[in-house]
């Protein structure tokens, strides 16, 4: 019997400590700093998601047997390099294959150097160099922050104006920090764009049913680009003929490219596609679960996750059998009004209790107060995830049960799914 601690509070650690619960290897289950859904499933440790000296400290402290780095930020920061050092077994890639989503500049080169199929780019650290660039390639482009921005860090400029503003915006302004102190300048491509998550263990890859997340905030894809406004699972895009050729072009050459490189990436890596007229090429690496694309998918997986988790981290992939429902999944983001803008947090939520009858409602960006009410804490707030026979059925079981919650200024998107 295991205790097992998941780093992370949003909604993808909610699907994963829902998913580790089901375990009956799992006896203790901890989640830091957790948040107001996941405090009804796990013990929540008030420790920040990147502070590694104090996650480390509190894990040797309580005996945990397994921990399970699930966000971006402690991964690049090498919080799994610090408690394996500590003799604490940790599920997440280390910091040297983490750099595969902390660095555009890093994941674009290795996918030049092992030519893995991405979009034409240019790699910049000086302002007048980029606006150059710009002003010669035209638009659309595409301008990318080199490291980690919350997902957001990313513009598709349709204009050469909006292109240098958001190359201004990001080197001399500085909107994301260090992160967007060094860019990518890469050509717009086009097609459906496609998630694909695969377990890793170094050297075997597993993929997850394929799933597509909805970046924008408003319906019709228009609006800012968000953390991610929903998700389904599959794609039904992403047929036989395209899982085959993205295998052997693109999945078994990244982990080969990273092996090679002395980086053995162990944990979920995820694929960002756009299955473009001239075939699958990436658009982006992360290393790990995407959220909400993390929602959909565990909630097709019939398996033991934390076994999964094993075999990642003990390189034995290859042996374990991973069953998943037929079906499909739909998760459905209510965010908070004005996100991915200023918006207000601490209101009352209702009608989640109705809505887990028929769907499982995991918490992204939620706390509990002192009574016990479950208020606002985030953009993202909650992700109300159903499956179905078929797409059509899990996206109405979604929407159906999303109609029993509410909470002041709650905005979705109606389209989740559909475009």
């Amino acid at each position: 019997m295991m205790k097992v601690l998941v780093v992370g509070g949003g909604g993808r650690e909610h699907a994963i400590c829902w998913k580790l619960k089901q375990s009956p290897s799992v006896h203790e289950l901890y989640c830091a700093p957790g948040n107001g859904g996941i405090a009804s499933i796990a013990q929540c440790v008030p420790i920040a998601a990147t502070d590694v000296e104090a996650m480390v400290a509190w894990v040797r402290e309580n005996a945990m047997d397994f921990v399970v780095v699930a966000p971006d930020d402690p991964l690049a920061l090498g919080m799994v390099d610090a408690l394996e050092a500590a003799g604490i077994p940790a599920f997440g890639p280390r910091k040297n294959a983490a750099v595969i989503e902390a660095s555009k500049i890093f994941s674009k080169n290795l996918m030049a150097k092992y030519h893995i199929p991405t979009a034409k780019y240019q790699a910049f650290t000086g302002l007048d160099a980029a606006l150059a660039y710009v002003e010669a390639e035209g638009a659309p482009i595409v301008v990318k922050a080199d490291g980690l921005a919350l997902g957001k860090g990313v513009i598709v400029a349709q204009t050469v104006d909006e292109a240098k503003a958001a190359v201004r915006a990001m080197m001399s302004d500085g909107k994301f920090g260090a992160a967007g102190a060094r860019l990518v300048i890469e050509e717009c491509m086009t097609g459906p764009e496609v998630t694909v998550l695969a377990f890793c263990d170094g050297a075997h890859l597993l993929c997850m049913p394929s799933s597509q997340d909805h970046k924008r905030a408003f319906d019709g894809n228009q609006g800012p680009n968000t953390g991610g406004m929903g998700a389904i699972s599959p794609s039904p895009h992403y047929t036989q003929a395209v899982a085959q050729r993205c295998m052997d072009e693109i999945f078994l050459p990244t982990v080969a490219a990273l092996q090679a490189e002395g980086r053995p990436f162990q944990g979920v890596l995820y694929f960002g596609l756009m299955l473009t007229p001239s075939g699958p090429k990436v658009v982006e690496y992360n290393a790990r679960f995407g959220d909400p694309e993390c929602q959909a998918v565990l909630s097709l997986l019939e398996s033991d996750l934390l076994e999964i988790f094993q075999a990642c981290r003990t390189g034995t992939l290859d042996k374990v059998d991973i069953r998943w429902k037929s079906g499909a999944a739909c998760c459905l983001v209510l965010a908070s009004g004005g996100y991915p803008a200023a918006y207000q947090k601490g209101y009352p939520i209702s009608g989640l209790e109705q809505a887990g009858r028929s769907a499982v409602v995991f918490h992204a960006g939620t706390r509990l107060s002192g009574d016990g009410t479950v208020l606002t804490n985030g953009g993202r707030v909650l992700g109300v995830t159903a499956t179905g026979l078929d797409l059509e059925a899990a996206i109405q079981a979604a929407y159906a049960a999303a109609k029993e919650i509410s909470f002041t200024d709650m905005q979705f998107r109606t389209d989740i799914g559909r475009v």
